[in-house]
């Protein structure tokens, strides 16, 4: 019951569609708590995190798709990877993509702990050893599985390519040449599906607690960042 308790006293929603009703509106606590309590959709175990909308207007599934990140500011489209996994799988593949981005590279963490609806801080760092990021990553696994609040990002400007674990859980790789990272997501036997839909394009909502508010403040010290950034190509 833990996400049920992190509702209550600590979750906001971020509605997909603006002006929407929310499928959570007219829900009596029974009902809530019985959606909320749902971890598991086939053979898909959600992290602690997020939570779909109570219609199921999207499903959480295995796989991955193509898409396009189209810069409106400099007028270029920018070839993305989008990927969802179960929790037991999620972590490690996240780490797999890490590789093709070479041995330095430089991070953002993105936070909307305290913040209201979409808005949210990034925090940057440059140049971190990749072995180094990845020793500090471990350490802090449950926090960037299941905190609804923190996103990380872990690029390559020379390349330039992205690397984005969300706070929707969702990888997302960034770049021109993204045939590397197709192979990771092979390996770990994430179908390509182009017609999946994503949590993020319908209602749902996320999940946070102090616990993770305090671990967030952890990994920002860890990796040696005090100054926001705008992302490199996602906002």
């Amino acid at each position: 019951m833990g996400f049920l308790k992190n509702f209550f006293q600590n979750v906001f929603r971020d509605e997909a569609h603006a002006g929407g009703n929310s499928s959570f509106a007219c829900l009596s606590e029974d009902e809530l708590e019985s959606h909320l309590g749902v971890v598991r959709y086939g053979d898909f175990v959600l992290t602690d995190a997020v939570r779909p909308s109570y219609d199921l207007e999207v499903v959480p599934t295995d796989g991955f798709r193509h898409d396009t990140y189209r810069d409106e500011e400099n007028n270029v489209a920018v070839p993305v990877l989008m990927a969802a996994a179960s929790r037991h799988r999620l972590f490690e593949i996240f780490i797999d993509l890490l590789d093709p981005l070479g041995s330095e590279v430089d991070v953002v963490l993105e936070t909307s702990h305290r913040r209201q609806g979409r808005d949210h801080v990034d925090l940057y760092r440059e140049h971190i050893d990749m072995p180094v990021l990845k020793s500090i990553l471990y350490d802090y696994e449950d926090l960037l599985l299941n905190d609804g609040c923190t996103g990380i990002a872990v690029l390559n400007p020379s390349i330039p390519q992205e690397v984005q674990f969300d706070e929707h859980k969702l990888l997302i790789v960034y770049g021109q040449d993204l045939s590397a990272y197709e192979r990771v997501l092979a390996d770990h036997d994430l179908p390509l599906s182009e017609q999946m839909k994503f949590i993020t394009e319908a209602e749902h909502v996320h999940s946070s607690s102090e616990k993770y508010l305090q671990q967030f403040e952890e990994l920002k010290l860890r990796l040696g960042m005090d100054s926001l950034c705008d992302s490199s190509f996602a906002g």
